[in-house]
């Protein structure tokens, strides 16, 4: 009886999943890259909390996603879906990810990735000259070094980490040209 029950909740979930699978097409999104643990990584944006930003980055205006973020101060044992994403206010370099599927894909072991970011703005200080950081462990040394401040937003977006394109030497949109 119970090997029968767990075959057919087996069978039905792989139902309930074909049926959203069903006749996949492939579409073209602009790609973007970012850093992680000293690694370049891809991804997306489909959606942002903003409008302005939003509009350009040609992703869906998303108000919504602004629900995800907690009350700050946040107890430190309260788990939320957001991740950070440090973004450069001068655009002097790619955003930084805290997190990433490792590997990209259905394999992925990191228990910490989410797709959904809250965005800190990172800002060079007078006096210091931006260098690529390229993690969030070089951002955070930097704020302590007193090369850089870094200021919680309350924009959130949704930025899939996905598989370098085949061709990863070049981005179809630049950070910059946003």
């Amino acid at each position: 009886m119970r090997h029968s029950l767990k075959h057919s909740l087996t069978m039905t979930g792989a139902i309930l999943v074909s049926a959203c699978a069903h006749d996949p097409t492939n579409i073209t999104l602009p790609g973007f890259q970012a850093w992680y643990e000293g690694q370049s990584v891809w991804y997306i944006t489909t959606d942002v909390s903003d409008a302005g930003l939003a509009k350009a980055m040609g992703a869906n205006y998303a108000p919504r996603l602004r629900d995800a973020i907690p009350d700050y101060p946040k107890p430190p044992h309260q788990k939320t879906v957001l991740e950070r994403v440090y973004a450069f206010s001068d655009r002097s370099q790619a955003s930084v990810f805290a997190s990433a599927p490792e590997p990209t894909g259905f394999t992925s072991t990191n228990q910490s990735y989410s797709p959904l970011w809250l965005m800190y703005e990172v800002r060079w200080l007078p006096g210091h000259e931006p260098e690529v950081l390229r993690s969030e462990e070089a951002i955070l040394s930097a704020e302590e070094s007193g090369k850089v401040t870094i200021r919680r937003s309350d924009v959130v977006i949704n930025c899939p980490v996905v598989n370098a394109p085949a061709d990863s030497s070049h981005n179809w949109l630049r950070q910059s040209d946003w």
